[in-house]
């Protein structure tokens, strides 16, 4: 019709009407967001956004991970489980040396029944996901316990494009069902969530895997201010284990290599959180408050050795958790202008209580008491101020300094009277960076720093064995890892991101408390280093979409 009225106009001899413009809406692109330049501090830092994690192929939800390059992440005794996780030569096992948290509010539980950092991240909805922001390397002050090797905050959505309603079947008694939507609600947007899942897997003793996960989220933003307030649940009342078989057991035809020796093994866990986070944004500063408390439980009945130290009544145990956990997390951060320098300073507070009223290891026959091996009552509070100053020296230059102090104070009551008792202790850790560039589209960094992880409470205060009463060496409540990295990133390539960087960790110790027999496994100092190269898409994104 355009062209028509043109040839129309051309003829009298007038100038052709320019077409009205077009108001676009706008555009939002949730894809790779590793083109970091002006923003990383190392080369190891990184986001992914959600349509990567979108095309992930996930039998577990802790595979959402592996999209952190070089992070490996696998699951054993059934799906109801934490996964367990290796980055950068560390056995993190089930969390321990690498910070997971949720929009800020950590996941990892100190003096856990099964392990040190028991990260199940189990009740995470993949399509609630937004982006992932990625740390490897102690070099962050603003994370605290267990960032030894790095960390990892997962962002959910606070709308959705459209509703979701979602029903699935497949082999293996697969089924999911989810329903979800963000529908306007008075002056903000109301997101629920709820969803089902439940598999028995290829083996002869059917897993009856069931799980529920719910998230309710009531966004509001206005001017200067955004408020998010979340209420999650997550239940798995049932899962039978899926454990390793002894190898002469097939060989013999007593059960085939899909097969169980205890068909009893397996457990339940859940979890229930209430999260209220604050951000308010003033001409140069960034106001942050977050609140948070979860209730959180698991029942895990495992047998590894079967027959191997009670002939009679076989080898199961049960690991027990009870707890309430609150904390939260002040921060401010400035930006201004010395001496013709752009200056940006943070600095923030965080506080953390778990309050464990059972945590405890029993002998059990087919899911009942036989013994009560140990019944402990944990307390275990910490909290840690830090501090980040960044500087633009020059166009090409950039330094950052950052320092973080910990306080952390225990106390175990325990069943055995010997192993009762309480601890303090405190580390401060210094952090330093340099960001040359960029230069062509290329930044290098220089970065040293030391982080840590604390150990099991109990393993700070045990003195004897709870079932031999054999004596046992206590262990200290806090462990340093340093650790320094030479990198490079470079978008020279469109489309194309890639990083280099050398890198080296020293820990302390590797001490394990291990939840399976009730004492400490010895483990010394270690080194390590390497060599990690990715290339990976990008996509540019907005800053305020991006949290890294």
């Amino acid at each position: 019709m355009l062209g028509v009225l043109a040839l129309e106009n051309a003829a009298r001899g007038q100038e052709p009407a320019a077409p009205a413009p077009t108001q676009m809406p706008e555009v939002v692109v949730h894809g790779r967001a590793e083109d970091l330049l002006g923003a990383a501090i190392s080369a190891s830092q990184g986001a992914v956004g959600g349509a990567d994690l979108e095309d992930l192929p996930l039998l577990r939800r802790g595979e959402l991970l592996e999209a952190v390059p070089g992070m490996v992440v696998t699951q054993h005794s059934g799906g109801g489980k934490a996964n367990q996780y290796f980055l950068r030569g560390f056995n993190l096992d089930h969390g321990t040396d690498f910070a997971f948290s949720i929009d800020g509010v950590p996941v990892n539980l100190p003096s856990h029944a099964h392990g040190q950092g028991y990260s199940d991240l189990n009740f995470l909805i993949p399509e609630l996901v937004s982006s992932i922001a990625f740390k490897k390397g102690p070099f962050y002050p603003e994370v605290g316990d267990f960032s030894g090797s790095g960390a990892a905050d997962l962002h959910l959505v606070t709308r959705l494009p459209e509703g979701i309603t979602n029903v699935q079947g497949g082999m293996f008694g697969y089924a999911r069902a989810l329903l979800a939507d963000s529908p306007q609600l008075g002056p903000g947007t109301l997101l629920y969530a709820l969803e089902y899942n439940h598999t028995n897997g290829p083996w002869d003793l059917p897993e009856h895997s069931n799980r529920w996960n719910g998230l309710l989220r009531y966004h509001w933003d206005r001017a200067r201010d955004e408020v998010n307030l979340t209420g999650s649940f997550y239940w798995a009342p049932q899962w039978q284990s899926t454990d390793q078989v002894a190898e002469r057991a097939v060989a013999a035809n007593l059960i085939s290599r899909f097969g169980s020796l205890d068909p009893t093994d397996g457990g339940r866990t859940g979890r229930a959180a209430l999260s209220f986070d604050w951000t308010r944004r003033d001409d140069g500063s960034v106001t942050k408050l977050l609140l948070y408390g979860f209730y959180y439980r698991l029942n895990l009945f495992s047998n590894f050795t079967y027959f191997l130290d009670d002939q009679m009544n076989g080898d199961q145990f049960e690991q027990v958790d009870r707890r309430f956990v609150s904390g939260g997390e002040l921060r401010r951060t400035w930006q201004r202008v010395w001496g013709g320098k752009a200056v940006e300073n943070t600095i923030g507070v965080q506080m953390r209580n778990d309050y464990i009223p059972d945590v405890g290891l029993n002998h059990t026959v087919a899911r009942q008491i036989l013994q009560v091996l140990s019944d402990d009552r944990v307390r275990e509070f910490n909290t840690g101020v830090f501090a980040n100053n960044q500087v633009q020296w020059m166009p090409w230059l950039k330094s950052e300094l950052g320092l973080r102090g910990d306080i952390f104070a225990i106390d175990v009551s325990s069943d055995t009277p010997a192993n009762s008792g309480g601890s303090t202790a405190g580390i401060v850790s210094p952090k330093a960076t340099l960001v040359f560039g960029p230069w062509k589209k290329t930044e290098f960094y220089l970065d040293v720093g030391s982080g840590f992880h604390s150990n099991d409470a109990r393993g700070v205060t045990i003195t004897v064995d709870p079932v031999t009463l054999a004596p046992q060496a206590r262990v200290p409540l806090l462990v340093r890892t340093k650790g320094a990295e030479i990198g490079m990133r470079s978008s020279i390539l469109p489309g194309l991101v890639s990083t280099l960087s050398l890198w080296f960790l020293r820990s302390d110790s590797e001490l394990t408390f291990a939840g399976d027999s009730g004492d400490t496994e010895a483990n010394g100092a270690s080194r390590k280093y390497g060599v990690e190269w990715a290339d990976r898409k990008s996509t540019r994104l907005n800053s305020s979409h991006l949290v890294i």
